[in-house]
């Protein structure tokens, strides 16, 4: 996680630059999610509520991130909170976006999986853009090129759908932090949450319910989803070991319909 430092601590120059578009800053309330960004926080000012994210200019790996997120944020519309300019000033890259009134998502409760999957549906037909990393390339170390393929495709994916990035308000939800795109199948998001929701407690047979009213879902092919599983299983398994790696490891297999074990 990037070393982070509040509002106040910025330099002036990059501060006055933000105050510039946004208004004077009345308040500045320090958040502490986000694992790329060096400085988040709530700004309230004369013109309303934002937020605002950023990086020092020479942390190449945050502004790749940050690039990222321009770039999707043409692509999501209103399933994100609207991006309003990037400030690169005083040796930082701050992007500011309307900030929304939204808590974390509780995926163990069934009316913010409604909405959480109302929001995903919102993005399920959203190409990738040009550049995009293709989502199978992840796994070029783990599986061979027939498994790769099967992992190919052109829809715009998150792929961190963790509840810090799924925020939910009165009757709606936004996805958010879109650092880590990829071009593939348009089901793996609906894994990626799946997996979540038994993080969440859920039952693994609710959660694949609760997959199968998206029709990406439906329609994936159980080879393309065993390739998904496998180059997971095998990954994570080679970051923390086969033990560290079980209990995750086991909810990945059960998007296969089964607990057997993967290899």
């Amino acid at each position: 996680m990037a070393s982070r430092i509040d509002w106040p601590d910025l330099p002036v120059v990059a501060r006055t630059a933000v105050e510039e578009r946004t208004g004077a800053v009345l308040a500045a309330e320090p958040i502490a999610d986000g694992l790329t960004c060096a400085v988040a926080a709530r700004l309230v000012t004369g013109a309303g509520a934002f937020f605002v994210k950023g990086v020092p200019v020479e942390d190449g790996r945050g502004r790749e991130a940050q690039r990222w997120e321009v770039t999707v944020s043409r692509q999501v519309g209103p399933a994100s909170p609207v991006l309003r300019w990037q400030v690169v000033a005083g040796g930082w890259d701050l992007l500011v976006f309307d900030h929304v009134d939204g808590e974390h998502a509780d995926l163990s409760g069934p009316s913010n999986r409604a909405l959480v999957a109302r929001v995903l549906r919102s993005v399920q037909g959203v190409a990738a853009p040009a550049g995009v990393p293709s989502f199978a390339d992840r796994f070029a170390d783990v599986l061979d090129e027939d498994q790769l393929a099967l992992l190919s495709g052109d829809a715009l994916l998150h792929t961190d759908t963790n509840p810090h990035n799924l925020l939910v308000g009165p009757g709606r939800a936004w996805l958010v932090d879109w650092a880590m795109p990829a071009a593939g199948p348009a089901w793996v998001d609906v894994a990626y949450t799946a997996v979540r929701l038994m993080e969440a407690d859920v039952a693994a047979r609710e959660a694949l319910d609760w997959a199968g009213q998206f029709p990406s879902w439906r329609a994936a092919g159980p080879a393309a989803v065993e390739a998904f599983v496998t180059g997971t299983c095998r990954q994570w398994e080679a970051r923390v070991g086969v033990g560290g790696a079980r209990p995750s490891n086991a909810r990945f297999a059960s998007l296969l319909g089964a607990n057997a074990p993967v290899s």
